[in-house]
């Protein structure tokens, strides 16, 4: 079996679009979370939005808008024209508009990006929690990986609703005072939105194309826990065999890891169960951690691929961001604290751990610039 490469990425984030400039917006410890109104009650009424989207603009068109942004730039960043049949499409997403505005189907929304940017084939959709943006990568390198297709742009696009702010509010999962990933205080999420890509493409392919590759997406490892429809299972074990899949795709070792970019949502038991699962498979002196929600709120859908972005970014830069938020570790793992910290050599794991139980884990490893 091959090694994908990833030669295109691309971003559409609440700290803006530009790939370096919100990577540096990152590292300096930047937040895009903010008040935004809402006409009911909710526990907060902060969240994390695109401003050059406005949110009360339609949710469809919204989504539509981000995806089309976003797949737009993946394509020219890889240096491949939308309307080649021979690269697929790999789209997730959660719930999307759906829960909003009346949808088809959730493969609608995929349809329509697909359509806008000029591909001219059928889009595989992904819609499994917060993962789903994950998924789509892992379901791209797989597609890739066994000959299936000579490329793939694959990620995930979601937006804030009135619904998603309604409903994380009722379900309790939404802090009432602020998103603090892996903090003893940590007491819950804050919602985010945004729109990322990786082109995932056949080494040969990017060779014969002189197209230059950001790294290499050496595994993908998912398991299912089925402990409920938004707790996980408090014994982390699937966490663990998902990562461990990962790894042995990858043919690596724990020891080969030189940093994680966490799901970190800030929820005091999907932290918790994280954290457990971590230090079993890598103890307490194993990679460095990171975590963005504090900087991009939890974007549902979408990330999973903007935090693989951002894991290819450190790979590349050879640091992380700090975890925004963070002031008194509930855990023993090694947390990028305070301000930006270095990375040393070695590969890069993005986990996501999304409702439903679905937990999939990406591995890069970082190639010469």
């Amino acid at each position: 079996m091959v090694t994908p490469v990833i030669t295109g990425l691309a971003w559409d984030t609440p700290l803006g679009r530009d790939r370096e400039a919100v990577w540096q917006r990152l590292c300096a410890g930047d937040s895009g979370l903010a008040p935004v109104d809402s006409p009911h009650p909710l526990r907060n009424t902060v969240a994390a939005v695109i401003a050059s989207v406005p949110y009360g603009t339609a949710a469809g068109e919204r989504q539509r808008i981000l995806a089309g942004r976003a797949l737009a730039c993946a394509f020219a960043d890889a240096g491949l024209s939308p309307a080649d049949p021979g690269v697929g499409l790999v789209l997730g997403t959660s719930f999307g508009a759906s829960l909003d505005e009346e949808e088809p189907t959730l493969h609608a929304w995929a349809d329509d990006a697909a359509a806008d940017v000029g591909h001219p084939g059928a889009p595989v959709c992904v819609t499994t929690a917060c993962s789903a943006g994950s998924d789509a990568i892992a379901v791209a390198h797989a597609l890739v990986r066994s000959g299936q297709r000579r490329a793939c742009v694959a990620g995930g696009v979601d937006v804030v609703t009135e619904a998603k702010r309604l409903g994380h509010s009722a379900l309790g999962t939404m802090s009432p005072t602020g998103l603090r990933a892996f903090d003893r205080a940590r007491d819950g999420m804050l919602l985010g939105e945004g729109a990322a890509f990786v082109v995932v493409e056949h080494p040969d392919s990017a060779r014969a194309r002189g197209a230059p590759a950001y790294a290499r997406l050496r595994g993908a490892g998912a398991a299912n826990d089925a402990a409920g429809l938004t707790a996980p299972d408090p014994t982390g074990r699937a966490v663990v065999r998902a990562v461990e899949r990962c790894l042995a795709t990858a043919g690596l070792a724990p020891a080969d890891i030189a940093v994680i970019n966490a799901h970190g949502t800030g929820t005091p038991l999907n932290d918790e169960v994280e954290a457990r699962s971590l230090l079993q498979l890598f103890g307490t002196d194993g990679p460095l951690v990171f975590a963005t929600k504090g900087a991009f709120g939890h974007s549902l859908g979408a990330t999973g691929a903007i935090e693989a972005v951002a894991t290819v970014l450190a790979l590349r830069h050879r640091r992380v961001p700090p975890v925004i938020g963070l002031r008194t570790p509930a855990t023993p793992l090694r947390l990028a604290t305070g301000s930006a910290q270095p990375v040393g050599a070695g590969a890069g794991l993005s986990l996501t751990l999304g409702f439903g139980g679905f937990n999939t884990c990406l591995l890069f490893e970082g190639v010469r610039a």
